[in-house]
């Protein structure tokens, strides 16, 4: 159990850890839109200013549902709206997503565990990969299982004892605790989250969801 202060702390820290990429890349940008230069170097800076401020915008909006208030509204959830954000996400990041997704009710609460399992997902292929969700209606509840691949795919010792509740041998922080957050929010929901790493495919699942929207 991790108290609840360092929780928000480190959350508020991996918010930021994910954002300080493209809001330096308009830092950077405006820097040298107001150096003197050719026209070339100013085309550059204004190409670099868009792309930082498109993957600012995509992260802010895809955190501010897996993290945020916006993940807690009743009711169905948009689908095309929670595929939406997860693929302008993910254009800032390796992996690329494939979906799979039958199911008679996705709320609000399904897709903030969804875009949570796929941050892990995105953990575990660091040097890219594709990340397959499926997502289906059963007898003991909704499954929604990602099956991550890619070459040198790999299920951290952190992450797997965190999906597990227990605290990682370095202790929790930014990186560590997202895992952790996932269960609780798969808990929250009846559902059983798992991981287990098979040659280069990590397969994360969460069994026996609670049907919601």
């Amino acid at each position: 159990m991790i108290d609840p202060a360092k929780l928000s702390a480190f959350i508020a820290s991996r918010i930021c850890h994910d954002l300080v990429s493209p809001v330096s890349s308009v830092t950077n940008a405006l820097d040298l839109m107001a150096e003197p230069g050719n026209e070339e170097m100013q085309q550059q800076a204004t190409e670099l200013l868009h792309d930082g401020a498109e993957k600012a915008a995509a992260r802010i909006q895809f955190l501010r549902y897996a993290y945020g208030s916006m993940g807690l509204s009743d009711g169905a959830a948009d689908m095309h709206q929670a595929k939406t954000l997860t693929e302008d996400f993910l254009k800032g990041h390796r992996p690329s997503v494939e979906w799979d997704i039958e199911t008679e009710h996705f709320s609000f609460s399904h897709a903030r565990l969804m875009m949570n399992l796929l941050l892990m997902g995105i953990d575990c292929l660091p040097r890219g990969g594709v990340i397959n969700v499926r997502v289906r209606d059963e007898a003991g509840g909704m499954t929604l299982t990602l099956t991550c691949d890619g070459m040198r795919a790999k299920l951290k010792d952190a992450t797997a004892k965190a999906i597990m509740g227990e605290e990682p041998e370095e202790g929790w922080g930014p990186e560590t605790v997202q895992p952790y957050f996932a269960r609780m929010i798969s808990d929250g929901l009846g559902g059983a989250l798992t991981a287990k790493a098979n040659n280069e495919t990590v397969i994360i699942m969460a069994a026996g969801i609670r049907a919601q929207g």
